[in-house]
């Protein structure tokens, strides 16, 4: 499951519609704080936009539509979340019936289509039913957008950390830059990926890097990008090989900035500059969807399989402080998939 990344399925984008309100351009006129990557734009879900409606109404059924500046459809299908960077909107999605992987941007004000690009074109890979084909939300650093898709074929291998004898998809994750016209300025492939459940991996801008989280029922790997190339600044192994679906947050703790991600049976923060690893925590279970959140003193995660809980990690210490640095946790009041 994602799954992207998947917060409650991530945005669950219509099979056939996508609907954006402009909060902002609905109260003020003006653009408002742009939302340029899972999250938003400090990766917390929060919005510094004040004064924004709190009701939503398409105005289905005969009733009247409220603070719903346009409606577009949309080719195929996809969870990703929409993305707005530089007056624009960017999502992605998937056309089953031509397995092409797409990037759509359309203009923030009206809903107007100005490009579609296919990113790829390959066999749509096994997935959970839940998940889709397109379940990774884009990120802009404002001048270009990053998207991520798999790029499986036919080649199928033997399932890992599930029940029974299952085929899984097997090809390389793909991670592409283009420019707010829709040029294409590169495409890399950083690693190979493997799952029976799908992909959902959201690219995170930091700096002059973008960083992709690469768990799967492979050989994982947690990886740095150049902006501007797409060349590897960094690459590091993922331990134990589990897939996972979760998005990376960047905080400063101590003092020192921290790339802090759960996956892979285990809770790890490292250097977002150099890939090397601070500190982890081991478990404290396997499966893992949900992005982490934080309060400014400690991180916070939830996960759902094959234990269910909610838990409080202390980011300041080193190394391996899994007996030391949870300040609590609790089979209470925990969600799979929500953060």
């Amino acid at each position: 499951m994602r799954f992207a990344s998947l917060d409650s399925l991530r945005s669950l984008q219509s099979v056939l519609l996508v609907s954006v309100a402009l909060l902002s351009l609905a109260v003020t006129g003006a653009r408002g704080e742009d939302w340029p990557g899972w999250r938003g734009p400090r990766g917390d879900g929060t919005s510094l936009e004040i004064g924004v409606p709190q009701r939503w109404s398409t105005g289905k059924d005969g009733g009247t539509a409220e603070n719903i500046l346009w409606k577009v459809p949309l080719p195929g299908a996809g969870h990703a979340s929409p993305i707005v960077a530089g007056g624009r909107v960017f999502v992605a999605a998937c056309d089953p019936d031509t397995q092409e992987r797409l990037l759509l941007c359309f203009e923030a004000a009206s809903g107007t289509r100005i490009w579609s690009r296919t990113v790829i074109r390959a066999p749509l890979e096994i997935k959970h039913k839940l998940n889709s084909h397109a379940s990774s939300t884009p990120a802009s650093d404002g001048r270009l957008v990053f998207v991520t898709f798999w790029e499986t074929s036919d080649k199928l291998v033997p399932a890992r950390h599930v029940p029974g004898n299952r085929d899984a998809s097997f090809g390389p994750m793909v991670v592409a830059a283009y420019d707010l016209d829709g040029n294409e300025r590169w495409l890399v492939r950083p690693g190979d990926f493997t799952s029976c459940h799908g992909f959902s991996s959201c690219p995170v801008v930091h700096g002059d890097t973008v960083i992709v989280n690469g768990d799967h029922d492979g050989d994982g790997f947690l990886v740095a990008l150049d902006r501007a190339t797409g060349a590897t600044r960094w690459k590091v192994p993922r331990p134990h090989n589990t897939r996972s679906y979760c998005t990376p947050i960047i905080r400063t703790f101590a003092g020192r900035p921290q790339l802090i991600l759960s996956g892979s049976r285990h809770v790890a923060g490292y250097d977002p500059d150099t890939g090397r690893e601070l500190w982890r925590v081991e478990g404290p279970t396997e499966q893992f969807v949900a992005s982490m959140v934080d309060d400014g003193r400690r991180v916070f995660l939830t996960a759902g399989f094959p234990d269910k809980l909610v838990a409080a990690i202390d980011p300041t210490g080193s190394g391996d402080v899994t007996a030391t640095h949870v300040a609590w946790k609790s089979p209470r009041n925990c969600g799979y998939v929500p953060a």
